[in-house]
């Protein structure tokens, strides 16, 4: 109970909805209902440089088990999305984070990677990554720092084109 809020229990239900608006009518979202699944896919399939080719299914899996965030323009156009890989405890990974490009240059990335901390269920979670290979500077302005310490961090990936393994 260190935030003033009782511990989870057995009994809760996560992820709780979290709704934020901007003064310019752009609105945040962790309702799944109003994901375009369809605009994710072919965003990360076909667009994405970490994601490309990957199928609709796998696609499907990985959103059925992280916190979705969609940014909706005033219209209620989905105009970005990321998801959030957490045990809303004390770890959460950013991932997936992409803004359409009609909607590019107004900040949404920065406000997403930083709004997304202030989900109630998440206040207790100290420990944030991402990853990225060309968008450091808008994590930046949302907080984010490179690893104090990145001879601490390992990480192991799964060849592209290598099959996943067989099940007995």
């Amino acid at each position: 109970m260190t935030d003033g809020r009782p511990a989870a229990g057995p009994g809760d239900v996560f992820p709780r909805l979290f709704e934020v608006e901007r003064g310019d009518g752009y609105r945040l979202s962790t309702d799944p209902a109003r994901i375009d699944v369809d605009a994710v896919h072919d965003f990360l399939a076909n667009q994405s440089y970490w994601a490309r080719g990957m199928p609709r299914a796998q696609l499907e899996r990985g959103l059925a088990h992280s916190l979705l965030i969609g940014i909706y323009s005033p219209d209620g156009t989905m105009a970005a999305f990321a998801r959030v890989l957490t045990d809303y405890a004390v770890f959460a990974y950013l991932r997936d984070v992409f803004t359409q490009p009609a909607h590019r240059g107004r900040g949404l990335a920065s406000w997403l990677a930083a709004e997304s901390r202030n989900h109630p269920d998440l206040a207790t979670v100290g420990t944030w990554t991402l990853a990225t290979a060309d968008a450091h500077a808008v994590y930046e302005r949302a907080g984010y720092r490179r690893p104090p310490d990145p001879e601490r961090f390992m990480t192991w990936t799964r060849p592209r084109d290598a099959a996943p393994p067989e099940k007995d």
